[in-house]
């Protein structure tokens, strides 16, 4: 009789968990729902990532986010190169030097449009004075020492006549203060911190050194791509709307970008008034300029064509 009740009660319990079930049909395609998995630095150019999050995944609902933060682009890239991540926000050359290797990338579309600024110690008053000095850039693969490398040749200077370090774009602010370097170009909001600590200043906004320049990209695996189209496209149609959104910097970009930068509102606010997250599509024309770039520095001898590493489809799609 006793095991009878008990057999009983788990009858029940399972109706009762069956009847839940089919009375919450969006929990249970919340279940189905893939998980894209996004790797990202905490630096303002993957804002359109923090405003999809921020906006709990948009109003498309083809898959959930899960963002998965780096300290470094060496391990983001690891992480990428094998598969424990579906794709990134990801400096473009890194992409490119990993296409170029073999591992199945494409770039779907930019983090960011400007944004980059060259920061100097006081006493510097233009590249010239650079000559001899230290000067950090975050990788050799990186539109940063693309943007060094033309500053210094419109100066009729070379990148021997200065000494380059890589240093973690966190470390440079610091090292600036401290003279250890006398300037860096790196990924915001690192400029903006030393502007306003009042250790440095602006010496060129990337725009005036090389115009529609091109830097943090978003990457997926094309593995992940080939097996979840649908979600996919969802992603990369709400990406194009977050970024429209972060456009707006209004209160609830700050409050978005907070959640991942820990950096000061006033630091925040220069470093967007910086940026523009409008028209995320990679042109040809601009790509092949950056991939003349990458040859004539001879940082790749076989950097990827276009065709072979952008994948417009999605946001065309989506705009």
């Amino acid at each position: 009789m006793k095991k009878r009740k008990v057999a009983l009660s788990v009858l029940a319990a399972s109706i009762l968990l069956f009847l839940t079930a089919c009375g919450q049909p969006s929990m249970q395609a919340a279940v189905d729902k893939p998980v894209i998995k996004i790797g990202y630095l905490p630096i303002t150019h993957a804002g359109p990532l923090y405003m999809d999050e921020h906006m709990e995944e948009g109003k498309y609902g083809e898959y959930e986010l899960e963002m998965v933060k780096f300290n470094s682009w060496p391990d983001l890239m690891d992480a990428l190169n094998t598969g424990r991540i579906d794709g990134a926000s990801v400096l473009v050359e890194l992409a490119m030097k990993a296409k170029e290797k073999g591992i199945d990338l494409k770039a779907v579309a930019l983090g960011h449009k400007d944004g980059n600024v060259v920061i100097s110690s006081k006493d510097i008053e233009s590249a010239n004075d650079l000559k001899g000095k230290t000067f950090a850039i975050p990788h050799t693969y990186s539109s940063h020492n693309i943007l060094l490398y033309e500053m210094l040749k419109n100066e009729g200077l070379s990148l021997e006549d200065v000494n380059v370090v890589e240093m973690a774009p966190p470390e440079m602010p610091a090292a600036l203060s401290e003279q250890r370097i006398s300037g860096y170009v790196v990924a915001e909001p690192f400029g903006a911190l030393a502007v306003k600590n009042n250790i440095g200043k602006v010496l060129h906004h990337s725009d005036a050194i090389w115009a529609d320049s091109y830097c943090c990209v978003l990457v997926l695996r094309q593995d992940f791509m080939d097996l979840q189209t649908k979600a996919t496209q969802s992603l990369v149609t709400q990406y194009v709307e977050s970024g429209k959104h972060a456009e707006k910097k209004d209160e609830a970009v700050y409050e978005a970008f907070s959640q991942y930068m820990k950096v000061e509102r006033e630091v925040l606010e220069l470093s967007l008034g910086w940026i523009s997250f409008e028209n995320l599509r990679i042109e040809e024309t601009e790509y092949n300029t950056l991939r003349d770039f990458v040859l004539e520095m001879e940082l790749m001898e076989n950097p990827p064509v276009f065709e072979d590493f952008v994948d417009n489809t999605y946001i065309d799609e989506a705009m």
